[in-house]
């Protein structure tokens, strides 16, 4: 495993992290809760020392799950967490979930649900509409002063937003979605992270599994997977998508690697810090692996040509999804 500091005044993670929302239920099937502490604990044992998850998945189950399994591990890794992402019956985020008093109390619920005294990384999970940024980071600059939290994240929010909250207080993290099936922020959030030191934490970095090797179908996609209402999974668009991740396939399999572990390594290869998620052991040290992958120019020219920007069919999400993101 490989290391590398967060930002310009970030902590020290690993260059390949876990994301937590798989081990929630409700969002892709069942939860096998000794498979999933497994899983937690073989990514420590892998040297992953970043974990991700948010007050959201599962409706706490995912944060609650952490603080039983690695509460004795607490010293191991940087804990991360998010709040402000819930949203009504026709998935419009809940209004005011920026308001000072409302980050108080869901950094307190999350504390709880995760049986810690700090959350080392505390997200802005979606920008609320209805509170300017800078009200919400100075709330969250008072958590930082009080201990409560020891840096400041922001989710899928614009180029512009970065500028307004890195005014107030520094942000050390900005997370959203990129993969080579999504490079919308290459455009101007990854530039202005540059430019201001702000780390960039990849989710989805699989395309939502299409680049692990293991969804070809929508049958196999379960009655409660929320991937089936995705665009990228629609008939039509899901064929499309899975070629293109054969073609990538094709090209790992040259080198010896697997498909997620050269879409990761790719990632890696940009600065970005992709936090994939999984329920299996096997795939926790699989992707852990692809932290010592070095991509040759010949590699990267070949994906470029492969997964051009924009290949990819389907949009991001569906009407409800964009309309609570940052643009």
């Amino acid at each position: 495993m490989q290391y590398r500091a967060l930002g310009r005044r970030g902590p020290t993670v690993s260059v390949l992290g876990f994301g937590a929302m798989t081990l929630a239920p409700g969002i892709y099937a069942d939860v096998d809760e000794r498979e999933a502490a497994g899983t937690l604990q073989a990514a420590l044992d892998a040297g992953i020392t970043l974990i991700d998850t948010a007050d959201i998945y599962g409706a706490g189950h995912s944060e609650s799950l952490i603080g039983r399994v690695l509460r004795g591990r607490r010293e191991e890794f940087v804990l991360a967490t998010k709040f402000g992402g819930d949203q009504d019956e026709q998935g419009r985020l809940v209004p005011g979930m920026g308001r000072p008093e409302y980050v108080r109390s869901a950094l307190d619920a999350s504390l709880a649900r995760l049986g810690t005294d700090r959350v080392d990384l505390y997200y802005l999970h979606r920008l609320d509409p209805d509170t300017p940024v800078e009200e919400t980071m100075g709330a969250l600059a008072e958590l930082v002063q009080a201990g409560k939290i020891g840096h400041i994240g922001l989710s899928e929010v614009s180029a512009r937003t970065i500028r307004r909250a890195c005014a107030v207080h520094p942000v050390t993290a900005v997370q959203s979605e990129y993969s080579l099936f999504n490079r919308a922020p290459e455009k101007e959030v990854l530039p202005v992270c540059e430019e201001l030191g702000v780390g960039f934490v990849a989710y989805s970095p699989l395309g939502r599994g299409l680049l692990g090797g293991a969804i070809r179908a929508r049958g196999e996609l379960g009655p409660g997977d929320w991937r089936r209402g995705n665009p990228r999974f629609q008939e039509g668009n899901l064929d499309r998508n899975v070629a293109l991740a054969d073609s990538v396939a094709a090209l790992a399999g040259e080198h010896g690697l697997s498909v997620a572990q050269l879409a990761l390594a790719w990632l890696m290869h940009q600065g970005t810090v992709p936090i994939p998620g999984t329920r299996r052991v096997a795939n926790v040290r699989a992707n852990a692996a692809a932290a010592d992958v070095t991509l040759d120019k010949e590699v990267l020219l070949r994906l470029e040509e492969l997964v051009p920007p924009g290949a990819a069919a389907g949009a991001q999400g569906d009407d409800a999804y964009l309309g609570n993101i940052d643009r």
